[in-house]
């Protein structure tokens, strides 16, 4: 297997309630290295770019306002497999079906306050990565 890169979100009803820590060593603690990492406050023009593949669902306006309602961090991990061994460590969307442990059985709030964002694809964290972080900030 080889070293991959994914790009993560700890979302604002994380961040309002203090658990960067909790969550991040919950991806250190699955063999996840973070190589890029800062807490912004995101605007609307970003989260309407950002969350762009939604802007014609129901839920497109909500998502936009609660992404902007609170400073996030933004990530990008690195590690073999990253974006699978993300999307594990993460759990399903849903808390309820999330698996004990994940971060989202332990932390999230709701469907749509699930505590984090994580790419679904290589080609994915690329873009969200580009999204957020130059060249420069990614350090190995």
């Amino acid at each position: 297997m080889a070293l991959e890169r994914t790009f993560s979100i700890i979302k604002p009803d994380a961040t309002r309630r203090n658990l960067t820590g909790k969550i991040v060593a919950k991806f250190e603690e699955a063999g996840l290295r973070v190589v890029a990492s800062k807490r912004i406050q995101m605007t609307l023009a970003q989260a309407q770019v950002f969350y762009g593949v939604h802007s014609e669902r129901p839920f497109f306006g909500e998502l936009c306002d609660f992404m902007i309602s609170e400073p996030v961090v933004v990530q990008v991990l690195e590690g073999e497999s990253a974006i699978a061994k993300n999307r594990e460590v993460m759990g399903a969307t849903n808390p309820a079906d999330a698996a004990a442990g994940t971060i989202r059985a332990d932390f999230a709030e709701s469907v749509g306050e699930n505590s984090v964002h994580g790419s679904d694809a290589p080609e994915t964290a690329a873009e969200e990565i580009a999204f957020f972080f130059s060249g420069l900030e990614l350090v190995g």
